[in-house]
């Protein structure tokens, strides 16, 4: 006999992305002194937010044809995560290269089939980059959050 799931069962892995996260969040917590963030920590980041911006796409794209204004809010919030991926791209960018570091050997080309990470990066932004254009018009991607209603603040 099978019983039917939980609500608490329906996104298994969702959340224990989330609970990944939070766990993660509190560990850096307790670092004395904090940790910085360092290529590798944004780069597994950047990977994150990109499959939650994939997500989120396709939750904005069921949820509109029956939910209008719902689908709109999502479409939304799928625009403010692609900025705040591209944040994270251009800190990657800005922050110091290791070589001397431990783990250096591991962005020899001829090891990793990708390319190295600083690549890897890259290319993961520029195919997310590919398919929020598709979508998404210029002005859009570069509108500021400021004026910008929710259905809390009505």
């Amino acid at each position: 006999m099978t019983s039917t799931p939980h609500t608490d069962d329906a996104h298994p892995y969702l959340r224990a992305s989330t609970a990944g996260i939070r766990h993660h969040t509190r560990a850096l917590e307790r670092t004395v002194p904090p940790e910085p963030a360092g290529r590798p920590h944004l780069d597994v980041l950047h990977a994150h937010l990109t499959a939650l911006h994939r997500l989120l796409d396709q939750l904005a794209e069921t949820a509109r044809p029956p939910h209008p204004a719902a689908g709109r809010q999502l479409a939304t919030a799928h625009t403010r995560l692609w900025q705040a991926t591209t944040a994270v791209h251009d800190a990657f960018h800005l922050l110091p290269h290791n070589a001397g570091a431990a783990g250096a050997s591991e962005c020899d080309p001829e090891r990793l089939p990708e390319g190295p990470p600083v690549l890897t990066i890259c290319q993961r932004h520029l195919a997310a980059g590919h398919a929020i254009r598709r979508k998404t018009t210029p002005t859009d991607l570069n509108t500021p959050l400021h004026g910008h209603t929710t259905a809390c603040a009505r």
